[in-house]
């Protein structure tokens, strides 16, 4: 019974002490550090270090009455006094060690903390091969040089520059920085054209003699990746060498801001050998705590206790030892700090060296694990690290020395590019990826100027660029040589020149001609010449088809074509409508518009001397129009009546005027003979002349009106005809299924794709294909037809079929094309330049310049599209007659122009006569017969001439009337 009642009261004191002895809190935790002291980051980092350390203590929430102590260890940018110091710090029995800021000693004590299992918290080492996978000990408390490469890559590639030159230190740093670039340039179609390293201890010659050596390439801009340099040598020495100028572009990492964050106020005269240079700055946002460490600083640097301004890895450093505090505060709450002897090094018996003194840390896998489970908002940020051990990226700021300040242009987070906003403004907003919404403010380059430098010049060893152009023998517009200037000229020659123009570096080349000018060449065998590096590029009317894209890259089409069917066609197809066809609208609307206007003014001018043209409205109206119309239209005979009542001596009405252009259009449209129809005319006219019209002016407008009429009349007479008896072409061909299931013979151009795509693709057989050479050819084989040694259709591309069919009428294109493709440019695989023409092509496309070159070379006599618009060869058109029109009116005007002045002054007249009369019996008379009729100008137009004649009369001689009325 004793027994059970000893056990439990055992497990119970073994589970309390054993609780106190976990939860007992150590008076002092050992941390360690290791930087270079006199450095740019170290003198920053070491102040920034002691204040945290400080912060740290003096927080009671923190550690808990447990003191933080540092023990930082200088190793003077030594890879070998690194790893010294570390297994001293080791010696210390240290929980983690902060640091280093060197990539090369990283990676060396990395091995050092992977063996002893002490976390190792860099907050300066960005070197991207630094990983999680080979270093698991290894944290990084900065961003990634992986990061900042990919910012740097979308600023190059954000002006459109597609090569550079990259100086960079040549260690760990320097050369896993750039090759980190390589790649993120290669995603964008760039490159890194040049790697100019420097020693690690490089002095002032080796830079001089690295941009000597740079001045003869062509690239113009230079990516800058070495350690922090207080005396900026690398841009002093440029510009003693004049390369600080408008052609050069000079691009720094982040080494930049954080050289010149350091700088005190009395050295910011250094900033002058800046101008223009570009470069960036790990993001921090803006927060109170932040302001209030910054003003922290500026009261220390007053007191003399830093001598070095605050940059962005003197932030990261004060973050760092506040993680690791906060870790080790959650670590001691729930284990002990052990150390104990490694089993796994050498027995220290065997060797001279005191490796027992050496010990593991027994919780390091759990410090490691809640290092990585640290978040809070430090001085820098969100303190968060990701799956690669690295802090969570905040992206960049961009920033351009201007006028001796850093002005701040943008900011560059991963995801979304480049903008105006900081990046924590973005969080949880819909932002767009696309580089279309990428935005910077305005820049200042090298030399003052704003306008985005070329960043290519013509190197002085450089190979032009040897361009292949194929030498036709037919439909030379696309592309050929001058035989007297041997210079190569045409359509594709002149978009490839605009486009270089657009591009952003210059590209010297020489033109290679291909072929023997006889025949056209293979363009097959011009695209296999450029994969087998005969020539760096091909230029010309190229089809981008499947088999060539596999071999060498194209640049985007410049103009859009595919496999069309030419054959003879059936032009015009019966309708109901076809006696419309030999006018073309305007000139349709123009007759009806003049027919109105002669009926109107006619109308005024007989309105006061003829008896036909009085009475109610609706009937002058008829007169005008449609008087006698609806029973004479019931008769088709009307028109021979009216010639047979002149022929007979009876008399003939104006009001027949509307039957009278009838009777016109009905002889000249189906008569036999011209003749008859102009004596018929002529008839009609003095019939018109005699009967139809009394004021000499109407008569006048009448003869022009006729004159107009007979030359309308007979040339509709002869288009008409001329639709009406055309002959009529006609084809069995409707399309590519016609042509594989029948035998008939196709043509294709020499040279061309559309052989292999006939034989190949569609199966036809090869004896079927006939070979042509120029339009002329063309032409021959589609007119002999298939049963006289001719071709039932051609099979070509679209361009050079609108290039023939320009000039034909006989022939056009059968269906849609069965093929869709383009030209283009044909370039070497992986060729930058492919990229920057296809740019330029759709720049040339945006604003219109394709559109004017296609019309310089093929639309001299007007664009076949255009001509394809008016299908009617034999369409009368306004501009044919419009001297004619402009005749009549011009006539007409000035007729209804004298009769309404000859109206003015006899209303004068009138009104003098009115108000001055000659006798008082006269005007009592003249006053009590006009008075109420007229009292105004148009009630005295309407008048009838004989009564107003008759007026006048009267009062010129009153007395011969007043007799005559006794």
């Amino acid at each position: 019974m004793r027994y059970l009642v000893f056990v439990p009261l055992s497990v119970f004191m073994l589970v309390v002490f054993g609780g106190i002895v976990c939860c007992q809190r150590p008076a002092v935790v050992n941390i360690g550090a290791i930087f270079t002291f006199n450095s740019v980051i170290g003198r920053a980092a070491k102040v920034a270090m002691e204040a945290a350390v400080s912060d740290v203590n003096a927080d009671p929430m923190i550690l808990n009455g447990t003191e933080l102590k540092l023990f930082m260890r200088d190793v003077k940018c030594n890879v070998f006094m690194g790893s010294i110091e570390a297994f001293q710090l080791i010696e210390k029995e240290v929980v983690a060690i902060i640091g280093p800021q060197s990539s090369s000693i990283a990676h060396m004590i990395s091995e050092v903390a992977n063996g002893l299992k002490v976390p190792l918290v860099s907050f300066a080492a960005t070197d991207p091969t630094l990983s999680a996978l080979q270093f698991p000990y290894f944290i990084r408390s900065t961003q990634s040089d992986s990061q900042q490469m990919a910012a740097m890559a979308d600023l190059i590639d954000f002006y459109g520059w597609k090569e550079v030159i990259a100086i960079y230190v040549d260690d760990d740093y320097g050369r896993n920085g750039i090759s980190a670039l390589s790649n993120m340039l290669e995603k964008n179609m760039a490159k890194v054209s040049y790697k100019l390293p420097l020693p690690v201890q490089f002095n002032q010659h080796d830079i001089t003699v690295l941009l000597n050596n740079s001045k003869p390439l062509g690239p113009r801009v230079y990516v800058v990746h070495v350690s922090p340099d207080p005396g900026l040598r690398i841009f002093t020495t440029a510009q003693k060498l004049q390369m600080m100028t408008n052609n050069y572009v000079w691009l720094a990492t982040d080494w930049l801001s954080a050289t010149l964050e350091s700088f005190s106020k009395m050295n910011q005269t250094s900033l002058r050998i800046l101008q223009g240079v570009v470069g960036l700055r790990q993001h921090t946002p803006d927060s109170i705590p932040k302001k209030a460490f910054l003003s922290r600083w500026s009261g220390m640097q007053q007191k003399g206790l830093v001598s070095a301004g605050l940059n962005t890895y003197g932030l990261y450093a004060y973050d760092t030892v506040w993680a690791v505090a906060r870790s080790i505060d959650k670590f001691i709450n729930e284990h002990n700090i052990t150390f104990s002897a490694s089993h796994e090094l050498p027995d220290s018996k065997a060797t001279r060296v005191q490796l027992e003194q050496l010990k593991v840390f027994d919780g390091g896998t759990f410090l490691l694990r809640k290092l990585l489970q640290t978040n809070f908002t430090g001085l820098s940020g969100q303190v968060q690290f990701n799956q690669d051990r690295n802090i969570v990226s905040r992206g960049y700021d961009v920033i351009n020395i201007d006028k001796m300040e850093i002005h701040r242009v943008g900011y560059w987070f991963d995801g979304s590019g480049f903008s105006v906003l900081p990046p924590e403004t973005l969080k949880g907003k819909n932002v767009s990826h696309s580089q279309l919404d990428w935005k910077l403010q305005n820049i200042t380059w090298p030399g003052g100027k704003t306008e985005t430098p070329r960043g290519w010049v013509i190197a002085d060893n450089a190979r032009p660029l040897r361009i292949g152009v194929p030498r036709r023998a037919s439909f030379v517009g696309f592309v050929t040589e001058e035989h007297d200037s041997h210079k190569v000229q045409g359509y594709c020659i002149d978009i490839l020149l605009e486009a270089l123009k657009l591009v952003p570096y210059d590209v010297p080349y020489k033109f290679e001609l291909f072929g023997d000018g006889l025949s056209n060449p293979s363009y097959d065998g011009l695209v296999k010449m450029v994969a087998n590096d005969v020539f760096d590029a091909a230029v010309g009317d190229i089809a981008i088809v499947t088999n060539r894209t596999k071999i060498v890259d194209f640049s985007q089409p410049y103009i859009s074509t595919g496999l069309v069917i030419v054959a003879p066609i059936n032009n015009h197809k019966a309708s109901a409508w076809v006696f419309l066809k030999p006018f073309t609208v305007e000139m349709w609307c123009v007759t009806a518009a003049s027919f109105v206007m002669i009926a109107v003014v006619i109308w005024i001018l007989e309105h006061r001397v003829n008896d036909d043209f009085r009475g109610p409205p609706r009937r002058q109206i008829a007169t005008m129009f449609l008087n006698n119309c609806d029973s004479n239209l019931k008769h088709p005979t009307v028109g021979g009546k009216f010639v047979l009542r002149k022929l007979l001596g009876t008399g003939l009405g104006f009001s027949d005027l509307v039957y009278v252009s009838v009777t016109v259009v009905t002889l000249l449209c189906f008569s036999d003979s011209c003749l008859l129809s102009v004596f018929v005319l002529n008839q009609i006219s003095l019939a018109i002349l005699e009967e139809a019209t009394v004021s000499s002016l109407g008569r006048f407008v009448m003869v022009v009106w006729l004159f107009l009429l007979m030359v309308i009349t007979s040339s509709y007479t002869a288009s008409l005809s001329s639709i009406l008896t055309v002959q009529q072409l006609s084809t069995s061909v409707k399309g590519i299924e016609s042509l594989i299931t029948n035998d008939w013979p196709i043509g294709y151009q020499v040279g061309s794709f559309a052989y292999s795509y006939l034989s190949d693709s569609l199966r036809i057989q090869k004896s079927r294909l006939i070979s042509l050479g120029s339009p002329e050819d063309y032409e021959r084989a589609l007119r002999q037809g298939p049963r006289n040694g001719g071709v039932a259709a051609i099979v070509d591309e679209l361009p050079y079929v609108q290039l023939f069919l320009s000039n034909q009428t006989d022939f056009g294109i059968i269906g849609q094309p069965f093929t869709r493709s383009g030209w283009g440019f044909a370039f070497q695989r992986d060729s930058p330049l492919a990229v920057g023409m296809s740019t330029a092509i759709l720049k040339l496309s945006e604003n219109g310049m394709l559109q004017k070159l296609h019309e310089k070379w093929f639309c001299k006599e007007g664009c076949p599209e255009e001509r394809r618009q008016h299908s009617e060869p034999h369409q009368l058109r306004l501009i044919s007659f419009w001297g004619l029109y402009l005749l009549c009116g011009t006539i007409t005007f000035t007729a209804f122009l004298v009769f309404l002045l000859r109206m003015v002054c006899q209303y004068v007249r009138y009104k003098q006569q009115q108000m001055h009369p000659h006798s008082p019996s006269s005007s009592s008379s003249f006053s009590t017969r006009y008075s109420k009729a007229v009292f105004n100008f148009f009630d005295f137009i309407d008048e009838k001439e004989e009564a107003i004649k008759k007026m006048f009369t009267q009062c010129d001689y009153p007395q011969v009337h007043g007799s005559s009325g006794r």
